[in-house]
C-alpha cells in the first residue's frame, strides 16, 4: 500500500504517545503504509495566558484541545485526528466523525501526593491541584475542608508542580499516566464508586471526514466495537445533558455477557449535591441507553446546575 496517512495531533508527550499507538496500529494492519505525523498547536495548549484558568472559564471549554485539529481535518490538511475522549465536546463540527476507537485503557483516576498516599490522609487545609470540575466535586464531597487548586499543563508538568510543592496532592487520569510510562508515580488509583470518570476517560478515538470513505474503511482494523459501545453510551449522555466543562458530570459504562451497564452523575462544583442514574439494557442499545440515562437525569437535576 503506498498510500501517505497525515496524523493531526496535539505535540504533548502524552498525545504524541497516542498518536505512536495509532501510528504502529495502522502500519501494523497495512505494510507499506507511509504515515505523516502532523503535530498541530491547539487553542488548549496556550489558553489561558496565566496556565493555572480552568478551560472551564475558557470560551470554548473542552473543545480548545481539538479546534485547530477538526479546522486541519476540515481543510484537507490532514487525513485523520488523533484525540483523548475525554477532552472533546458533546458535539462534533458538522462534517466530522468519530467511529474508530483503540481499546480503552483504564478509566480511573489516580491520587498523587508528595508525602500523603491517599485522599484520606491529607490534613486540614491541604491543597489539592486538578483542572477537572468533575474532580473537584467528588473531592469535595469527600473532603470539604481541603483547598483546591487549579493545576494545568501537561502530565509531566502537573506531576513537576506537585513534587515542587505547589500543591499537596494531585489527580490525574491514570490512563495517560500508563501510557507515558509513569503509573508508578500514582499513590492510589481512586475506585470508579469513589470518583466516577469523565465520559470517555481512557480512550483513544480517531476523528475523520465523514464523507472519506477510504480513510474511514483503512482504519476499520483497528476499532475496538467494545470501547466504541462503551463510549456512544457516555457521550449520548453527554448529548442529552448538553454538559461542558463547566458542568460537574462523571460517565461510565461497562460490558459483560452481552448486557451494558452506564452510571451517569451530575455534581454542583462544590460537592454538596449529586444526582445519579444508572440504566442496563443490551450493547447493541448503547447510544439509546445512554440517551435515555440522560433524559432522566435532566429532568431531576436543577437547571442551574447544567447552564
Amino acid at each position: 500500500m503506498a498510500k501517505t496517512l497525515r496524523i493531526g495531533t496535539r505535540g504533548s508527550k502524552l498525545a504524541l504517545a497516542q498518536t505512536g499507538m495509532v501510528a504502529r496500529a495502522i502500519e501494523a494492519a497495512h505494510p507499506g503504509i507511509h504515515i505523516e505525523i502532523v503535530e498541530i498547536k491547539t487553542s488548549g495548549d496556550w489558553k489561558p495566558s496565566d496556565g493555572e484558568t480552568r478551560l472551564a472559564e475558557a470560551e470554548g471549554g473542552k473543545g480548545l484541545f481539538a479546534k485547530e485539529i477538526e479546522e486541519a481535518l476540515l481543510a484537507g490538511e490532514v487525513d485523520c485526528g488523533v484525540h483523548s475522549m475525554k477532552d472533546m465536546a458533546s458535539f462534533l463540527p458538522r462534517g466530522l466523525v468519530i467511529d474508530h476507537m483503540l481499546p480503552r485503557e483504564d478509566a480511573r483516576d489516580a491520587f498523587l501526593g508528595n508525602a500523603y498516599k491517599c485522599l484520606a490522609d491529607l490534613p486540614r487545609g491541604a491543597r489539592i491541584g486538578t483542572s477537572s470540575l468533575r474532580r473537584q466535586a467528588f473531592v469535595l464531597a469527600k473532603r470539604p475542608d481541603l483547598i483546591i487548586a487549579p493545576l494545568r499543563g501537561n502530565v509531566p508538568t502537573r506531576i513537576e508542580k506537585l513534587r515542587k510543592g505547589q500543591v499537596d496532592a494531585a489527580v490525574l487520569a491514570y490512563a495517560g499516566l500508563k501510557r507515558l510510562g509513569l503509573e508508578g508515580e500514582a499513590d492510589c488509583v481512586i475506585d470508579i464508586e469513589d470518583m466516577l470518570p469523565a465520559a470517555g476517560q481512557g480512550a483513544v478515538g480517531i476523528e475523520t471526514r465523514a464523507d472519506d470513505a477510504q480513510t474511514r474503511a483503512l482504519l476499520d482494523a483497528l476499532h475496538c466495537r467494545e470501547t466504541g459501545l462503551r463510549v456512544a453510551a457516555e457521550r449520548a449522555a453527554l448529548q442529552v445533558l448538553d454538559g461542558s466543562c463547566r458542568t460537574p458530570i462523571g460517565a461510565h459504562a461497562v460490558i459483560e455477557d452481552g448486557e451494558l451497564r452506564l452510571s451517569v452523575v451530575v455534581a454542583s462544583a462544590d460537592g454538596k449535591q449529586f444526582f445519579r442514574e444508572d440504566v442496563a439494557g443490551p450493547e447493541d442499545d448503547a447510544a439509546a441507553l445512554g440517551r435515555k440515562a440522560g433524559e432522566v437525569l435532566k429532568k431531576r437535576v436543577p437547571k442551574e446546575l447544567l447552564e
